[in-house]
């Protein structure tokens, strides 16, 4: 699945139009519909567009891609609580959570 297609998955399980993306990030419609239908979009315009439907582009490194997976499809029984950070040391960050 290309991240285009999850943005657009996301963006449906969210219950939200193209124009309500649109409106969030200050694209037009047309803007974001180009860009779900495969358009080849600038890394701010992307993050902007995951913004938009509550989430964020990650760069994921390989060896830690499977526990990223495993947590993204973790059952929500045993899901964190939602004020805590579930990326907290993941990827080596023990410091903040946030790699910043």
């Amino acid at each position: 699945m290309t991240l285009l297609d999850q943005l657009r998955r996301r963006r449906q399980a969210l219950e939200l139009t193209q124009q309500d993306v649109a409106s969030r990030t200050g694209m037009t419609r047309q803007q974001y519909q180009r860009l779900e239908a495969g358009g080849n979009p600038r890394l701010d315009t992307l993050t902007l567009a995951a913004d938009g439907v509550n989430s964020r582009v990650m760069l994921i490194p390989v060896e830690k891609w499977h526990a990223v997976k495993a947590l993204l499809e973790d059952s929500d029984e045993s899901a964190p609580a939602l004020d805590a950070d579930p990326w907290q040391g993941l990827l080596g960050d023990e410091e903040d959570g946030h790699g910043g």
